[in-house]
């Protein structure tokens, strides 16, 4: 099973010092602590989209391709991309181009993320988020998969005999999950297309999770991808852990008090029995986090949220310490025990898709015909094109 760190990249003052770090801080801080998370053991490290102060990963891609050039096994994805204000054809282009520099270490989840005024920043209408999430992966999907694609919707303009670059690596699309906290119509396309279904599972009530995952189970099985048991499933959470449980609430509350998302709300304690919040010892950390497997079954990662609201790099690499000594190794081992053989225990890698698709042949590396200055002649514009495509026009 996978386990990682997310991060919201907010820039939020800390209580405790009254110091509020820069951008230039924050981006310098993020890098640390993701080579960090895989020098301490981690498998993954994801970081959201946000276009707005106090946010500073407004071009998740860029910063990914940094930090894989600074690791070497540690799995790099989104924790949101925003698949409702950016163009398919632009992500489509910059994640093919991740995958390369990170040579499949990376996948990504699509989300409508949570600032409203996006929207028109971007030149659309959140009253039509949805049906636009919907469109824009319909055509994401396709622009990975196909060659030359011809396209019509109605919140683009037209595309017509169009070609993404670069292809996919090894022409295998990354992996895609699908993030959604209250919406089935995400959960039913994560099904239909056999991709991942991420719930952010920082607040609750868990029943509703419940819900959508055994919704996205049963459509995963409709569809034809496999049996519920074998859906991919992602979880997010949020731990705060010092060596007892004492200094663990007294070191986090005066963040937990001031947090924007949640100060001056419930107590911590409250919010620790009502959420997936875990703040504590490494055991209490790792007898709450197996409670989520009780309640949403088997899954395959396991993201936690450790450095928001204020909290100073230093603190974050200890919790990172703690989290790769302590914590990690024994829910591996426990989640293992209890999986059902049926039930993967890892998403999907690069590897694995590759295999899936070509079985012991070598993968398909697209070349380029000559270059004729555009990608929207109509016909394919690789070598290696099949002849039903169309032929290369000639000059």
């Amino acid at each position: 099973m996978q386990f990682g760190i997310m991060s919201v990249s907010d820039i939020t003052r800390d209580p405790v010092s009254g110091y509020t770090p820069s951008e230039a801080e924050r981006i310098d801080a993020i890098v640390k602590i993701a080579v960090h998370a895989e020098e301490v053991g981690l498998d993954v490290f994801a970081v959201g989209e946000h276009h707005n102060p106090p946010f500073f990963s407004s071009s998740p891609t860029t910063l990914l391709s940094h930090i894989g050039a600074l690791t070497e096994r540690l799995v790099l994805t989104t924790s949101t991309t925003l698949i409702t204000t950016n163009d398919p054809v632009r992500l489509a282009e910059e994640y093919a181009m991740l995958q390369h520099l990170t040579k499949g270490r990376m996948d990504l989840m699509l989300g409508r993320g949570n600032t409203a005024p996006v929207y028109p920043w971007f030149g659309q209408d959140i009253r039509q988020g949805l049906p636009l999430a919907l469109e824009n992966y319909n055509l994401l999907h396709r622009l990975w998969r196909e060659d030359v694609v011809d396209f019509e919707g109605q919140f683009r303009t037209a595309l017509q005999g169009f070609t993404s670059t670069p292809r996919p690596l090894d022409d295998v699309p990354p992996f895609v999950w699908h993030g959604s906290i209250r919406t089935p119509e995400i959960a039913e396309q994560a099904a239909f297309y056999g991709n991942g279904y991420f719930a952010n599972n920082i607040f609750w009530p868990k029943e509703h999770y419940k819900r959508l995952i055994r919704f996205y189970r049963q459509r995963f099985e409709h569809y034809g991808h496999g049996t519920q048991k074998q859906a991919v499933v992602g979880l997010g959470g949020q731990a705060f852990i010092a060596k007892n449980s004492q200094d663990a609430h007294d070191q986090f509350r005066p963040y937990f008090n001031e947090a924007p998302v949640y100060g001056h709300g419930p107590t911590m304690e409250d919010f620790e029995e009502m959420t997936p919040l875990s703040v504590g010892s490494p055991q209490e950390v790792i007898d709450k986090t197996l409670t989520f497997r009780e309640a949403f079954g088997d899954y395959q990662r396991q993201l936690f949220l450790v450095d928001h609201a204020g909290l100073p790099l230093k603190m974050v690499l200890e919790q990172l310490d703690l989290m790769g000594e302590h914590v990690v190794p024994v829910l591996r081992e426990e989640l293992d025990k209890l999986r059902d053989p049926e039930s993967p225990s890892n998403p999907p890698s690069h590897a694995d898709l590759v295999q899936a698709k070509y079985g012991d042949a070598e993968p398909r590396q697209p070349r380029p015909n000559a270059n004729r200055g555009d990608n929207v002649t109509g016909g394919s514009p690789y070598q290696d094109s099949e002849s039903s495509v169309g032929s290369y026009p000639t000059l």
